[in-house]
């Protein structure tokens, strides 16, 4: 799903986070994939590159940051964020 129209640099990061990010916190759900994008990356973050996870943990960590942690946690399989193999994510 990752193409040339999902990057972004960090002037349009800033905007992004200023009209959606509050302490943390999704206030609100942009509909532009690009916008989401940028979301998504903060939430990655917060995963650590090689460890595994598994739904649950996942989960919470998205929760952390917005209610919807389904589509979210799908989102970031679909964007490359995080892989899911054998029932467990992992970020690499």
């Amino acid at each position: 799903m990752l193409d040339d129209e999902m990057i972004y640099d960090e002037a349009f990061a800033e905007k992004v986070k200023r009209s959606f990010w509050r302490d943390g916190l999704i206030v609100a759900m942009p509909r532009q994939l690009k916008k989401r994008k940028v979301l998504l990356d903060l939430i990655a973050a917060d995963f650590e590159p090689g460890r595994s996870y598994t739904e649950q943990e996942v989960n919470f960590k998205i929760l952390d940051h917005y209610d919807d942690y389904c589509t979210l946690r799908r989102e970031m399989v679909d964007f490359g964020l995080l892989r899911r193999e054998k029932g467990l994510y992992y970020k690499e």
